[in-house]
């Protein structure tokens, strides 16, 4: 799983038309539909912290691990500016540690997808399990397969902001439910160079990303080897019944074997 590095400096620039504030109602209102109304809650896979600041101001103690130190500078950023009291760690995923359990883990915008081995996901769904409080909630989204196969797969999408712009180009191997996306990022420089006037010189930087696509059957099979109990799934887009051409689903699933 590759951390975000020139990304993560535009990040925030191309996802600023998705509508966290709404999202984060949601899954908020999602919480408290199943009893979490305040204590600790945890981000995994929290990226640049703009969904932990927005839990934070629920009133939910926040922490956010991510991989990218990239990601966590501007996560840092954001808490000096808000105040929260948001504990930031630089983990992987795969084998986060905390000091102890907590009352939820979130893990939102496709975060998940990002392990392509299914033994890797579901040893990230067993420490989740082991860190939850008894009976606490894990919630998470993840792009499914018709979406890679149908949407995303061998298409082309291309942004240019001004001060930045990129070229994302998407193909996917069905056979091994990987869709690989390629990068190419221009990102202005802020006059550096004296020959060069400024807002005219740009660098160009490459990533290269992986993601699998997953069912709703495979989800639930791996939550369930896992220890975790599924409760429920819906559409992310409308909440709705999840059906065979659902983009991205919402789970929620609850800690198993712990006593209260």
């Amino acid at each position: 799983m590759e951390a975000y590095t020139s990304f993560a400096s535009v990040y925030d620039t191309f996802m600023d038309n998705v509508p966290y504030d709404e999202w984060g109602e949601y899954i908020n209102g999602l919480l408290r539909e199943y009893g979490i109304k305040d204590g600790i809650v945890l981000d995994l896979g929290c990226g640049t912290g703009t969904m932990t600041e927005i839990l934070a101001g629920y009133g939910y103690d926040m922490i956010g691990v991510d991989n990218s130190m990239d990601m966590l500078e501007l996560a840092m950023e954001k808490r000096m500016d808000s105040g929260h009291d948001i504990l930031y760690l630089l983990q992987d995923m795969r084998e986060f540690e905390l000091y102890g359990t907590v009352r939820a883990v979130v893990s939102v915008c496709d975060t998940v997808n990002y392990i392509i081995e299914t033994e890797e996901l579901r040893e990230v769904f067993r420490l989740v399990n082991n860190y939850l409080d008894p009976e606490g909630i894990f919630l998470f989204d993840f792009n499914t397969e018709y979406k890679y196969r149908e949407v995303m797969g061998d298409c082309t999408i291309a942004e240019d902001r001004g001060e930045c712009s990129f070229i994302w180009d998407n193909t996917y191997y069905e056979d091994e439910k990987i869709n690989e996306y390629n990068l190419t990022l221009f990102i202005q420089e802020k006059g550096k160079e004296e020959s060069v006037p400024k807002g005219e010189l740009y660098r160009k930087f490459r990533e290269t990303h992986y993601q699998r696509g997953y069912t709703l059957k495979e989800m639930k099979v791996l939550l369930e080897e896992a220890g975790l109990r599924f409760l429920a799934a819906y559409d992310m887009d409308t909440r709705a019944e999840v059906t065979q051409t659902s983009e991205r689903i919402c789970v929620i699933a609850s800690e198993s074997g712990k006593q209260c």
